[in-house]
Parts: C-alpha cells; structure tokens; sequence
C-alpha cells in the first residue's frame, strides 16, 4: 500500500477503495497470469467520462467555438499522446501491474498502455469519489493541452495547405511513403519521403507517421515558398 500512497500524492486523490486504484493499474497481462481483474472495464468507463468533462469545460470555456472546433480539439485532448503525457507526469510507469511477457518488453512505457491507465484512473477517482473529483484530476492535467489546442483548430495542417497549392492547376498525384524506422518500441522514429507526380520532392521525421508526414509536407511548401522545386 505504501506505492499507493505516493501514486495518491501524484495525481492529488486519496482512494477511500484502495482495490479501485489497485485494478486501474493492473494491465491485462498481469490480470491474465494471476487470474485478477484487469483495467479494460474501468479504461471503457473512463473513456466515457473524459469525453463528458472535456466536452463540458469546452462549452462553457470557448463558446466562441463552433460544433465542429470543439469537436476537433476535444479529440486532439483525448487522444493516446495526450493521456501519455499525464502517465509520465505522474509516473505511472512506476506502478503498473504488468505481466511477465510485457515486462520484457518494456510494457511500462508503452504509450498505449500508459494512456489507458489514465483512463482507468479517471473511471476508479469517478467510482471512489464524486463526478467532481474525475472532473478535477481531468481539467487540472489537460487544461493546458486544451488552450493549445484551441488556438489552433482553425488552422490549416501542412499537407491540407500542400495539396491546395499544389493541386491550384489541376490534379496532381501526392504520395507519402514511410521509408525508415528507428529507435525502441517507446521512442520510435518515421522517416517519410514526399512524391508528387512520382518525384521525390522533400522527407519529414516524427514520432509517429503523421508527424513525419506532417513535418515533410512543411518542408515541401518552405520550398514552394522559396521556390526550389
């Protein structure tokens, strides 16, 4: 119980059903292998109620936001990344439940199931205490996430501006291909390579496809801009 003692400490919350919190971070191999419950049902619930407290702060923060914005920012603010941000933040690699086989390799710090412990976490805070209390540890880690991403909803992305630059005269045939891959299951790397009409016209990193995508269309237009292609 003393490890529970510090993951309360983090996230701000005191479990009056300390088998909640226990459940929340206890990942599917784990439950599997010791024949316990597994966070799934909780992450399903949390899901749920993330999507009403954000959608919530939402209407009443940005009511200078249409429908379709506060559509857009609310799935960039639920989204795995943003919720891995929060399990680093708070550490929870250092708490999961997790069985053997996710253990060597390196489950802990796999994005994917960080960012359902928080969702577990969300749903057991929720369970243990009052809507309000989900409401709080939800508004007072992703209130940042969402300024952010409000700023920005009415912008175009890189490669929507690529396409209607380029596509001004007509069709023209714009490729993304992934042509590299690198670093640990944690830490990936994605080159992409940019074709229009079959040429090769610019590449892009991320961390994941999209980002590397996104960053080789920025590199196309900056030579559009400069007029290099």
């Amino acid at each position: 119980m003393e490890s529970f003692a510090q993951v309360e400490e983090n996230i701000g919350y005191v479990f009056k059903n300390k088998q909640l919190l226990k459940t929340a971070l206890t990942h599917t191999s784990y439950a599997y292998e010791n024949k316990v419950e597994s966070n799934e049902k909780l992450e399903f619930l949390g899901d749920a109620i993330l999507e009403v407290i954000v959608s919530k702060f939402l209407f009443i923060n940005y009511n200078n936001l249409t429908e379709g914005e506060m559509t857009k920012v609310r799935a960039s603010v639920v989204c795995e990344n943003s919720l891995y941000q929060v399990a680093k933040k708070h550490n929870f690699s250092d708490f999961l439940f997790l069985g053997k086989s996710e253990i060597v390799n390196n489950g802990k710090n796999r994005p994917a199931i960080l960012a359902d412990s928080v969702e577990a976490i969300i749903a057991a805070i929720y369970l243990d205490g009052k809507l309000k209390d989900a409401e709080n540890f939800v508004i007072s880690n992703l209130k940042e996430t969402i300024e952010v991403s409000t700023k920005h909803v009415g912008m175009k992305d890189y490669k929507t501006v690529l396409q209607e630059k380029l596509q001004v005269h007509g069709d023209v045939n714009i490729e993304y291909k992934t042509i590299g891959e690198s670093g640990p299951d944690h830490k990936k790397v994605f080159t992409v390579e940019l074709c229009v009409n079959g040429k090769v016209i610019s590449n892009g990193k991320g961390s994941t496809k999209k980002s590397a995508e996104m960053n080789a269309a920025k590199e196309a237009l900056s030579k559009i801009n400069q007029k290099v292609m």
